[in-house]
């Protein structure tokens, strides 16, 4: 374990903020450690009674691209439920409502500077409706065969880590549930 000696905050944003600690290493070395401090958030991989996943399709500023991805948003507040966050962002990015949600665990994206924890849900029993996502999201949704997504992610045409995993952790799961 590392011990903090101090942290100071380095920026205070809209979603993030980010620490400079000051450590002490297993070893008894210093050492400075900077760190995004993360909302926490959800991913929904949301599949259909006929085998097809919707996806959404979104710029991303950071990496200057499109990428498909399963829907997904961060906590509103502290402490929400992280079910009540999925039906809330697959309906407000999709349009989409389900009538079972099964848990497929979490993940930490990035602990290397992050304590972003996203929490993964396979979504089922879907019902089309009208999608209204926040002002600054332009999102197009895709549907898509699962077997085909699959494929998408293990040949590297899908990077989207949240979606990667969740996407394959929907396999398994329904693997075991010999759907597939």
């Amino acid at each position: 374990m590392e011990k903090t000696i101090s942290s100071k905050v380095i920026f205070s944003g809209v979603l993030l903020t980010v620490l400079r600690d000051e450590v002490v290493l297993e070893n008894g070395a210093m050492s400075t450690r900077e760190h995004v401090l993360h909302p926490g958030a959800v991913a929904i991989v949301p599949v259909t009674d006929d085998g097809k996943v919707i996806l959404v399709e979104q710029y991303r500023y950071p990496i200057k691209s499109k990428l498909l991805e399963i829907p997904a948003g961060k906590f509103d507040k502290p402490g929400e439920d992280p079910l009540e966050c999925a039906k809330r962002e697959l309906e407000e990015e999709t349009g989409y409502t389900a009538k079972s949600y099964t848990y497929l665990g979490y993940i930490h994206t990035t602990p290397g500077f992050s304590n972003e924890v996203i929490h993964l849900y396979l979504a089922q029993g879907l019902t089309p409706g009208d999608s209204n996502p926040d002002e600054d999201e332009i999102i197009e949704t895709k549907i898509e065969d699962f077997e085909h997504v699959v494929q998408k992610c293990i040949s590297g045409e899908i990077t989207d880590a949240k979606t990667v995993a969740g996407i394959m952790r929907a396999y398994f799961k329904f693997k075991e549930m010999k759907k597939i």
